[in-house]
């Protein structure tokens, strides 16, 4: 219960209390539209009404949170002010996307419930204006405003005319066309299939988002829904007027006619700061984008991994931050996050990045990667850096023991870890909080262990000499291999060093056995906090996940962290 209430604690807190505004704020709108002054209105409509208008003001709230999860440079600054107060608060950060994502879906629920209950309202609409008889309250209350065309409480002014006509030439008909359609674009093309396979189809499609607020803040000044004036109802109380309609109007029956508004629009207030936030954030953006960058190393590794060396002036980082990389001569537009690699003792920075699309393949192509000859400094394609931003691995140095679980290329914020390791105790010989790390790469393929072979031999030598082997306990996983490679390693396992790495230990083959990590990790650390990263596959976060979880108060605390960005 300990590890769950460290791990989840604060998450499902938060998440208690958005979704009850979510529930009052429903109530509180559906409560409000059965009040006398949208007595006709409801005449009219029925209790489609109110399950119009909730779900409205409910969209109102999401919209506004909406764009606060990846406003990432004020997340930065958050988790860097809140961090030294509580690393739980500030791990919440880390789950930004996972918030968007939820409150994404919450507004195309509501949406679904506003434009299914408007359906119901505008056929409402229209029974009234067919059905004409003088004898019943619809059709009078639909006759309201005829000459003057100013009080009206039907927005379809005649029989004749058709429900699409007024969708598509009124002010809040065509903004909720545009709204729905760019919701639906910016949904579908989220998916995970659309998202790594086609990801500027995600990219381009997410960028609607300026088109759905502008018709989000402009579809509530069409005023198509209207109830009665506090004036009127002096005039004519519905309860007792309601039945006396014949009567409206005529000296000393007590009942005006009826006058009708729309509700001033709100929607401006609600979605105001978050936009102004966002725009903020696109200038800083913006601002730093424009700043030169020099590649100064381009390294091509195995298995079409391409690692750029840059510099930029006033350029600081901390352990596994990440940036988001444009180059002009490939995509002006693109902007892809990639995990720092170097460490910030080093007067570079860097990133490993992987070809697997168009854009890594035109990168790479760019850098040379696909010719025999060194690439001239000059040919060299010019890049723009948007960062550094934050993540859950800045906090890994906070706790005493640590495990580092990365897969294939997800070992990248580790390898910046490893490196501040490295300059911290070995070249510096300064005293860290962390004593224990525990480090774990799975990987697919042979190849793709030399990508930090050189830094994994440095450290272990570096650290054997000194004394301190036990500090890094790492442990290499091929997760795929075939028989005969399989075979031919195994004659050599008694040699002294790994014929894979070349490290003195062995690689092992298929996955680690979770159950039996966490139990060793857990009987040499009694009583302790564990910080366990992770950068890799969802399936693999959420096995480690249910082991963080799997450990009752008393033992040891395991603290699980996600890569998400």
């Amino acid at each position: 219960m300990g590890n769950f209430v460290a791990n989840e604690g604060l998450s499902i807190f938060v998440i208690i209390v958005w979704l009850g505004i979510n529930v009052f704020l429903f109530v509180e709108f559906y409560l409000k539209f059965l009040v006398d002054r949208w007595f006709y209105t409801r005449v009219l409509l029925g209790h489609a009404l109110p399950w119009a208008r909730a779900p409205a003001a409910c969209l109102n709230f999401n919209c506004m949170l909406i764009l606060l999860p990846v406003c990432r440079n004020l997340l930065s600054f958050l988790r860097g002010s809140i961090q030294c107060c509580s690393r739980t608060a500030a791990r919440q950060l880390d789950r930004n996307i996972t918030f968007h994502k939820l409150v994404a879906y919450m507004i195309a629920f509501h949406t679904a419930v506003h434009i299914i209950a408007h359906l119901f309202n505008f056929e409402y609409f229209m029974d009234a204006q067919l059905n004409r008889n003088s004898s019943l309250l619809t059709f009078v209350l639909s006759e309201i405003g005829s000459g003057d065309n100013a009080s009206f409480l039907n927005p379809i002014r005649s029989n004749e005319t058709n429900p699409t006509f007024v969708m598509f030439t009124t002010v809040a008909g065509l903004t909720g066309v545009a709204i729905t359609l760019a919701l639906i674009l910016i949904i579908t093309s989220s998916v995970e299939v659309i998202r790594r396979s086609y990801f500027e189809v995600f990219w381009y499609t997410h960028h609607l988002f300026v088109l759905f607020f502008v018709g989000l803040v402009f579809h509530g000044f069409g005023r198509i829904v209207r109830g009665q004036t506090e004036n009127s109802t002096a005039t004519n109380n519905p309860l007792v007027c309601a039945n006396r309609f014949e009567e409206w109007g005529r000296d000393g029956s007590g009942c005006e006619v009826p006058v009708f508004a729309g509700n001033q629009p709100g929607t401006w207030r609600w979605v105001l700061a978050p936009i102004i936030l966002y725009v903020c954030e696109r200038l800083v953006r913006f601002y730093r984008s424009h700043q030169k960058v020099v590649i100064t190393k381009v390294v091509m590794h195995p298995s079409k991994t391409l690692e750029l060396q840059m510099r930029r002036k006033g350029f600081h980082m901390e352990v596994g931050q990440y940036v988001f990389i444009q180059c002009p001569s490939v995509s002006r537009l693109e902007w892809h996050p990639f995990t720092l690699t170097s460490a910030p003792e080093e007067d570079y920075f860097s990133a490993h990045i992987r070809i697997v699309g168009d854009w890594t393949q035109a990168l790479y192509e760019a850098c040379g990667g696909d010719k025999n000859e060194p690439q001239e400094a000059w040919k060299l394609p010019k890049v723009a850096i948007d960062g550094p931003f934050g993540t859950a691995s800045e906090d890994v140095f906070q706790y005493e023991v640590v495990m580092l679980v990365g897969a294939g290329i997800g070992v990248t914020p580790f390898a910046s870890i490893l490196k501040s390791v490295w300059y911290k105790r070995i070249q510096n010989n300064q005293e860290v909080f962390t004593k224990n790390i525990y480090f774990y790469w799975l990987c697919p393929e042979t190849q793709a262990f030399e990508w930090f072979a050189d830094l994994l031999h440095s450290l272990e030598g570096q650290m054997e000499e000194r004394g301190v082997s036990d500090f890094l306990s790492y442990n290499m996983y091929l997760t795929r291999w075939k028989q005969e490679d399989a075979e031919h390693y195994w004659v050599q396992h008694q040699a002294e060093n790994d014929p894979i790495t070349g490290l003195k230990q062995k690689t092992h083959f298929g996955k680690p056995n979770w159950d039996n990590e966490f139990t060793s990790i857990a009987s040499k650390h009694p009583r302790t906090k564990v910080g366990v990263f992770l950068c890799g596959p969802p399936q693999l976060g959420k096995s480690l996940e249910k082991q963080c979880l799997s450990y009752s108060e008393g033992e040891v605390k395991f603290i699980f962290n996600k890569e998400n960005f």
